[in-house]
């Protein structure tokens, strides 16, 4: 039986719920230093890979696991179970069950991971009880979407979205605009798996010690994002749309680089990959998130295969990469539940 996201069904007693959360990409922020009052502001995509899959049923007794093996799953497995008991805190339900991830995107590579697996863990949770819970609400009750909206968002609906910053009353950013790419569009993923982007103590201390991102800089990526980025996504111009979003991504970066050792990507070999293609090649650029994952948006797959292919030719894809071409994704998590086993 498959369920949208905020259905309520509650399952039969032994049924698993299993949610498939989709990975995002994060495009870059509007205003990080909130010059106008709001903080942040967040453009990012949805892409059809990259997923986080889980699965909650009722048991015998409280527990966990990871069908990975690693210390990024244990990590992972870690925060599930957390998120788990906070909301069975939240709400009274400390009858026990039994947690499964069943599959994890790279953890700290630019994909959203942290909040897609807490979204999809309390889907689960609330699916299972019949509880009637929004996504925004989710995320509060597990402290997710303090900074951007968009994996909220995409969680929700998929797509490519915009967000409109942080307030100071603790609500996730509102979404603003949410436009379906065209179908004919791919992504060009580049993954450094020798590499991590920041995140938690390391990500806020970084962002506490960057400088002021000026007034500016924020009016020109909400020009970007505004008269190139969505008009080109909206009637298909792909060449206004990939020069706004590379736009976006040397403001924003350039912002950025002197928590990255004063470089707009985290990965040098990604670095040179990306902007060998930015030279020869229409195509939007950039680095999601910290990082590592770099991206090129190109206007169909034929031109994808062949981006690939002229790059491996001229030496651009050093070894350690791994290079992946997704489409984008037009809806967002999806709900099953799964029969009792007998």
């Amino acid at each position: 039986m498959l369920m949208t996201a905020r259905s309520t069904l509650r399952p039969a007693t032994d049924s698993a719920v299993v949610v498939r959360a989709p990975g995002r990409l994060h495009l870059g922020f509007l205003d990080p230093s909130a010059t106008l009052g709001r903080r942040f502001g967040s453009l990012g995509l949805v892409i059809d890979d990259f997923d986080t899959v889980v699965a909650l049923r009722r048991d015998a007794r409280n527990h966990g696991e990871a069908l990975h093996d690693g210390a990024a799953a244990q990590e992972a497995l870690a925060r599930a179970t957390a998120h788990v008991a906070t909301l069975q805190r939240a709400f009274g339900l400390d009858a026990p069950l039994h947690l499964q991830l069943l599959q994890l995107p790279p953890a700290h590579a630019g994909f959203g991971s942290g909040t897609q697996l807490a979204l999809a863990v309390g889907r689960a949770f609330a699916s299972l009880h019949g509880l009637s819970l929004a996504t925004p609400e989710i995320a509060r009750l597990l402290g997710r979407g303090l900074r951007s909206g968009v994996g909220i968002a995409g969680f929700d609906q998929g797509g490519l979205l915009l967000d409109g910053g942080t307030g100071d009353d603790g609500v996730p950013a509102p979404l603003l605009a949410r436009l379906e790419l065209p179908s004919a569009w791919r992504v060009l993923l580049v993954l450094d798996p020798q590499r991590q982007g920041l995140s938690g103590a390391d990500e806020r201390s970084a962002i506490a010690t960057l400088p002021a991102f000026a007034q500016a800089s924020a009016a020109a990526v909400c020009h970007e994002v505004l008269m190139r980025v969505l008009p080109g996504a909206a009637s298909d111009d792909f060449t206004l749309f990939a020069e706004g979003v590379s736009a976006v991504q040397r403001l924003v970066g350039a912002h950025f680089a002197p928590a990255q050792g004063g470089q707009l990507y985290a990965s040098p070999a990604v670095a040179r990959l990306c902007e060998w293609i930015a030279r020869h090649h229409v195509a939007a650029t950039g680095q999601s998130s910290w990082g590592p994952t770099g991206f090129a948006i190109l206007p169909s797959a034929a031109e994808a295969d062949a981006v690939v292919a002229a790059a491996r030719a001229a030496g651009m894809v050093e070894a350690a990469l791994q290079l992946r071409t997704v489409g984008a994704r037009a809806h967002g998590a999806s709900i099953e539940v799964r029969p009792p086993l007998r």
